[in-house]
């Protein structure tokens, strides 16, 4: 038994020293260079905060709500604004400082009440 204890000893002081040498887990986030052209018709969903949405249909102010509220209002703009087969897109903006979670359920939020071509707003660095 004692030599078992020697040895379990001797594994946890080898990984004590070399966990600390062990590289971090760094994210190396993807970034954009040029993109396409946005679209001309495009709503806007900018996050506040974990609660509130600002709405911008086609770049002017469309007024303030709840995050719950959001969807009842968005489908039926997505439609009227569409004025053809294919649906407007629908695009996501938060500052840095909001929580990621709060525009993955905003996201959900959307995508639960059926609204179509929702996506992420980035910023371009152009190359």
């Amino acid at each position: 038994m004692v030599p078992f204890i020697d040895v379990m000893l001797v594994l946890l002081i080898i990984f004590m020293v070399s966990a600390p040498l062990l590289p971090t887990g760094v994210v190396d986030l993807p970034s954009i260079g040029k993109a396409r052209k946005a679209p001309e018709k495009v709503i806007e969903v900018v996050l506040e905060d974990d609660d509130h949405v600002k709405l911008r249909v086609n770049r002017k102010d469309a007024g303030e709500m709840l995050v719950k509220d959001l969807a009842e209002r968005i489908k039926p703009m997505q439609d009227e604004a569409a004025g053809g087969p294919e649906a407007v897109p629908v695009i996501i903006s938060a500052r840095k400082d909001v929580r990621y979670e709060a525009v993955v359920h905003v996201m959900d939020v959307l995508q639960k009440a059926g609204v179509a071509r929702v996506g992420l707003s980035v910023r371009t660095t152009g190359g």
